[in-house]
């Protein structure tokens, strides 16, 4: 730009206060022309260290791997008086530099090893216009044919991990000899340290370890700050992110996940990769023999809890209400949770019986618990649902969405 305004004969003075720069440097860059500029590192200061230039590069002949620490050691043994940021800087031109690496691709054989991770993605569901939601996307992804599953989840609780391992194994007609995890809360409960230079051991969580045992797996947690360890699941999120997430329109969550399958049907596992240069749907087929089979019945692992029954008659697990018969007596009752099913048990017996809410915020009332009239002042639900459905699930929305629901019926109205 300088170059130009110079040659339709603008001054140097009319230059700089264009390009917002002093009249020197407006002049420096005429006499310059087109050549671009040098930058070099800042020769060391000849000051106190020059005497030492020459055994400085004889030690970093020698041995190139020696520390400036040590280096500076040895010169003040010598007399050297100066300061370490002199030695450093002598050193930095000096030192023969390291050359760049190559990347090693990892590759496993057939039914080896898959990865796991989550994704974290925002949203506006149509149903609930003017919320935005949070969801989260578990990703599996076997590391010999790329094969991809996925499900949209609101949260990452040990129940959702383990829900979605299951399903993923079930779709694919198997489980792998192992999978890489980061280290998420649901993986390693912690890592014992140890003396000396090696890193410590990793405790696993006793769930996921027995989750592992009944499909016959192994969990194995990638190394910290290692993030290239998980590349093969890692790498699609943003795939996922652009390819299909960005700019689409989704009712709900389910409807969300219905569209994911058919995307990955259709486009993902459909395509030829870029590394393998296979389809992957035709390189997995060949790979699902190698799958370890399922076990005979599913992962049946309890947590019991021990929880008090509100003043309306519900339990809460996991941040969402499951209602008792209004018959209960004990007010502190026993919860067994599975990766499925909520069970609620007074003195010993069942008395209710839930499938898992996915989600936080939401309650359920099974038919049959609400026989008693309800309290003039209850806003809880007192009947059960229809004919056909076993129980009735009231989603606890924020008032702005029902804000947002007012506006978007009195606009339809004024239309």
């Amino acid at each position: 730009m300088i170059l130009d305004l110079h040659r339709q004969g603008l001054s140097l003075s009319a230059i700089a206060r264009q390009a917002g720069l002093d009249r020197k440097t407006v002049r420096r860059y005429i006499q310059r022309g087109l050549e671009p500029p040098a930058y070099q590192p800042r020769p060391p200061h000849a000051g106190k260290i020059a005497a030492f230039h020459i055994y400085l590069r004889e030690r970093v002949a020698a041995y190139p791997q020696l520390t400036a620490s040590r280096l500076f050691r040895e010169l003040r043994d010598l007399g050297y008086g100066g300061g370490y940021t002199a030695v450093k800087d002598v050193l930095r031109g000096i030192r023969p530099g390291a050359a760049p690496g190559f990347e090693v691709r990892f590759e496993t054989p057939p039914g080896r090893q898959a990865q796991v991770d989550f994704a974290h993605f925002r949203t506006v569901f149509t149903d609930e216009p003017g919320v935005e939601r949070i969801v989260w996307l578990f990703s599996l992804v076997l590391g010999h044919s790329r094969i991809l599953w996925g499900r949209f989840v609101p949260q990452q609780d040990m129940q959702t991990v383990l829900r979605c391992h299951a399903a993923a194994f079930e779709a694919l007609g198997g489980a792998p000899a192992e999978i890489l995890y980061d280290r998420m809360k649901t993986v390693v409960d912690r890592e014992v340290a140890q003396d000396g230079p090696e890193p410590g051991h990793i405790v696993y969580n006793r769930t996921l370890v027995e989750f592992a045992r009944h499909y016959g797996y192994l969990p194995k947690a990638c190394k910290a700050y290692r993030a290239k360890t998980k590349g093969k699941v890692e790498r699609p999120f943003r795939y996922i992110r652009e390819d299909f997430f960005l700019g689409g329109s989704f009712r709900n969550r389910d409807d969300l996940n219905v569209q994911f399958r058919l995307w990955l049907d259709q486009v993902a596992n459909a395509r030829v990769h870029a590394t393998t240069h296979r389809v992957v749907s035709q390189h997995f087929a060949e790979e699902r023999p190698s799958l370890r089979p399922l076990p005979a019945g599913p992962f049946q692992a309890v947590l019991r809890l021990e929880r008090r029954i509100t003043k309306d008659g519900m339990v809460s697990v996991d941040g969402n209400l499951y209602s008792v018969p209004d018959t209960t007596r004990r007010r502190p009752v026993e919860v067994h949770s599975t990766a499925d099913e909520v069970r609620i048990l007074e003195q010993g017996a069942i008395i209710a019986v839930h499938p898992v809410i996915d989600g936080r915020g939401q309650r359920r009332i099974t038919a049959g618990h609400r026989t008693t009239p309800p309290p003039v002042n209850s806003q809880t639900p007192r009947h059960g649902p229809p004919p056909g459905r076993s129980g009735e699930i009231v989603a606890l929305r924020p008032l702005s969405f029902y804000d947002a629901v007012g506006k978007r019926l009195a606009d339809g109205a004024a239309a």
